[in-house]
């Protein structure tokens, strides 16, 4: 996933979205949406088989209920309740622009999507379907960080790329970027080390195991997902 000179890309990733990018100040304010499925879009034309494993932290945060007392498997049974909601949006969205779209959920709803089998899931990746992955890992206390790296790898995917809000992962992270520096390139052991909060500590070590590589990049400007497929943007994170 290193950079190539007139990059088409063809090979499988697997996604992580942020439940912000739904939203950050109302539920279904959907702010970056439209440009973010247009980019779905683009990767999917170019070839590109794909998984996406959403947050739900634009409907509800474990950690602020647990701030008013409610324990936290609570909290994250509700938040992956939230990737469910999100994850029917995005299929709905998928579908109108005449993509073929599944909702894969780590735990059986009966009416919604299907529960996770690998094999089906390759199939439906062969059969040019992108996959909806709901749910979070099934089990509190695990991030949705850390179910995108456990797809990736059972999905044998080229890379997992986390799209946020900054163009990387910064050495001395501040709100003034021109303070900080930006890093192109990353080992996993130093991601660890230094505790750069740019993915779950648990998603990294289980990449890190597995040689699965990731990339870090912002997915809120338009058309930075086929460039980071690419190589050509974001962090590179790996041996």
């Amino acid at each position: 996933m290193r950079k190539k000179s007139g990059c088409v890309p063809v090979q499988r990733i697997l996604l992580k979205i942020s439940g912000e990018s739904f939203g950050s100040k109302e539920p279904f304010e959907m702010l970056h949406v439209d440009h973010i499925i247009h980019d779905i879009v683009d990767a999917y034309n170019q070839g590109v088989e794909m998984g996406i494993v959403m947050g739900g932290g634009n409907i509800v945060r474990g950690a602020v209920l647990e701030k008013k007392g409610i324990p936290r498997t609570t909290g994250d049974e509700m938040g992956m309740l939230a990737t469910v909601i999100n994850a029917l949006i995005l299929r709905d969205l998928l579908r109108l622009k005449g993509i073929k779209a599944a909702i894969i959920n780590a735990r059986l709803i009966e009416g919604i999507g299907e529960a996770y089998q690998r094999d089906k899931c390759l199939d439906y990746l062969a059969s040019k379907t992108i996959l909806l992955f709901a749910g979070g890992t099934g089990h509190p206390y695990f991030t949705t960080d850390t179910a995108a790296a456990l797809r990736a790898v059972e999905l044998e995917a080229q890379c997992l790329l986390k799209g946020t809000k900054v163009d990387g992962v910064y050495e001395n992270y501040s709100p003034d970027l021109a303070r900080a520096r930006k890093l192109d390139i990353l080992t996993y052991e130093k991601a660890i080390r230094a505790r750069y909060q740019v993915m779950d500590l648990t998603a990294i070590a289980f990449c890190m195991e597995n040689r699965m590589p990731i990339r870090v990049f912002n997915l809120m400007q338009p058309g930075n997902l086929l460039r980071a497929i690419c190589g050509e943007i974001g962090t590179w994170i790996g041996v």
